[in-house]
């Protein structure tokens, strides 16, 4: 074989790792019932793969040929094992019946949609669930989901580790819940995928204001869920998000300052983006099932059809927050209704309504919270409140450019 064709077949695995590795991976759990075996063998798959698709060709099924030779590779490691630990010897003969015909591509999603249900199970903490979700269903290591959420590689380790022997010790199933069991369980799900989107929609620190691959992996499984289980709060949270992301470009400046929604060039706006939110939007109202991922995407909706700042319908707005307030009350739903209510009623009603959340002290430790009453108080010419809350905000705020922007107010002020 040349260089040039062992080159290209190299580059034909590594393009099937990136875009089956994780539904290879999602099926060998099912058939192996356990997370390090799985990943070990779906690593040896791949390495059988760059020894002999060179010399055998690109099999038709990429995805079954893995799983295969993944399943065959962890059948031997067992067996290998088995001279220290009898009980191995029958845990290899009994996977090779359990899964003899279950290696083909059938139902692979189906997989996916396990693997996601057990990452996110109710039994593990929540930081768990967002660790395995993003190391075993996303695929990132466990360097770049520490440092999306400030820890350290050898605690995310220990993180992940400690869910994986809670999931094998207390017998968590590799399974879809039941209907019965569905809200309860679809509900964790979404709240994951949401706090990954979110992190990566407006990172927590560091020094930019986005982080595009979190972002984007969340909307890949929002995709996933709505796919495989098109209930009306998957497609609101994947309405939410995309009509979120629409907006990415225009958040920053070229030097990476951050620009608010009302200042934001709405021609940068993703226009597919919105297109598809919006359609996701009205296919889960019609469904009269209202949940607070829907109200919350109908909001972002009004924002999107708004050509300009001017012309955003706060009515409405308020409208959506009074429900959602009525749904899933929370401080941070009270505060974006207030600030919704300032725009609407002007920066007086909405001062009250943020003090008023300030002195309950459930905010009292959140910078937006500050910020929002010093942008109030600036457009009341309460220069000295507006000072100190921009100062408490800043004080805060841990991302760079939202404190280059605080600090550009405080210097605005006269």
């Amino acid at each position: 074989m040349t260089a040039a064709a062992a080159a290209d077949s190299r580059a034909t695995v590594d393009a099937v790792y990136r875009t089956e590795s994780r539904r290879v991976l999602a099926t060998l759990i099912r058939l192996l019932g356990d997370f390090d075996l799985a990943e070990e063998a779906m690593h040896e798959a791949f390495a059988s793969a760059v020894e002999q698709w060179p010399r055998e060709g690109v099999p038709a099924n990429p995805r079954a040929w893995l799983v295969s030779a993944g399943r065959f590779r962890a059948i031997d490691t067992l067996r290998r094992r088995a001279r220290f630990d009898a009980s191995l010897a029958d845990l290899a003969s009994r996977i090779d019946a359990d899964s003899q015909a279950a290696v083909d591509s059938d139902g692979v999603e189906d997989d996916r949609l396990r693997l996601i249900f057990t990452c996110c199970h109710p039994a593990l903490a929540p930081e768990a669930q967002v660790a395995l979700t993003l190391r075993e269903v996303c695929g990132l290591t466990t360097e770049e989901i520490a440092r999306a959420f400030l820890t350290t590689p050898s605690t995310l380790a220990q993180r992940i580790v400690r869910a994986k022997a809670k999931i094998k010790s207390a017998g968590i199933p590799y399974e879809v819940p039941s209907r019965a069991e569905l809200p309860e369980r679809l509900d964790s799900v979404l709240r994951v995928i949401y706090l990954v989107f979110n992190e990566g929609y407006a990172a927590s620190s560091g020094t930019s204001v986005t982080r595009k691959e979190l972002s984007g992996e969340a909307i890949r499984l929002g995709r996933l869920i709505a796919e495989l289980l098109a209930e009306p709060e998957v497609l609101g949270l994947l309405g939410l998000m995309l009509l979120q992301e629409s907006r990415r470009v225009a958040r920053t400046s070229p030097a990476g300052e951050l620009i608010l929604l009302e200042n934001q060039d709405r021609t940068l706006w993703n226009r597919e983006q919105i297109a598809e939110g919006l359609a996701l939007v009205q296919r889960a109202f019609a469904s009269r099932r209202l949940g607070a991922f829907t109200l919350q995407a109908a909001i972002a909706s009004v924002h999107a059809e708004a050509e300009s700042a001017a012309q955003t319908d706060w009515w409405r707005i308020v409208g959506f927050y009074d429900v959602l307030a009525e749904l899933e009350p929370s401080p941070v739903v009270a505060l974006n209704r207030a600030v919704a209510v300032a725009m609407r009623d002007g920066p007086h009603a909405g001062l009250a309504l943020i003090d008023a959340i300030l002195a309950d002290g459930d905010l009292a430790e959140y910078h937006l919270a500050h910020a929002a009453r010093a942008d109030l108080c600036r457009r009341m010419g309460s220069t000295a409140e507006a000072r100190a809350s921009y100062q408490r905000a800043l004080a805060l705020a841990r991302q760079e450019p939202e404190r280059q922007f605080l600090q550009r107010r405080l210097a605005e002020l006269p």
